[in-house]
């Protein structure tokens, strides 16, 4: 009975967050970023799927190991911070691409950047693993915050 409970909150772990990433992708980068100025060092479209995929895969396993350990009511901070981060995470898509400010975005992605190093931090008081598993997902905001603004300045 452990274990399926186990699974059960591993698969609600990794739902919520491909919820968000489902939430986020609605705002798709479509014909206005194509036609964006963008710098030579941006990656080509087919990286970011996959990309995003791992990354919220490897988010819903680190909340899972931070619930599995404490429990909702014992990691209501560490999971709490993780919820704000999905979040801020949808609302960058929904400024970037579905709202086309660039720099709003810029604004808003720091606020996220902060916000995932402070659940990598927060998980890692309950669980190494955890909060190692995030610094994929820092590492890669901190390269979008840099192509955010990157294609906020080319195009003013």
């Amino acid at each position: 009975m452990r274990h399926v409970r186990s699974l059960t909150g591993l698969l609600w772990w990794l739902a919520l967050s491909f919820a968000a990433g489902t939430i986020g992708a609605r705002f798709s980068p479509g014909d206005w970023y194509q036609g964006l100025a963008k710098p030579g060092w941006t990656p080509p479209d087919g990286v970011f799927p996959p990309v995003w995929t791992a990354l919220y895969a490897l988010m819903g396993i680190a909340a899972w190991l931070v619930w599995r350990r404490t429990g909702l009511a014992g990691g209501a901070l560490p999971l709490g911070i993780f919820a704000l981060q999905l979040i801020l995470n949808v609302l960058w898509s929904w400024l970037f691409f579905g709202l086309h400010r660039p720099g709003a975005a810029f604004f808003e992605i720091i606020l996220l950047w902060c916000a995932i190093l402070a659940t990598a931090a927060a998980f890692l008081g309950h669980s190494r693993a955890a909060g190692a598993l995030l610094l994929p997902y820092l590492a890669w905001v901190g390269f979008a915050s840099l192509l955010n603004f990157a294609v906020w300045r080319l195009n003013p």
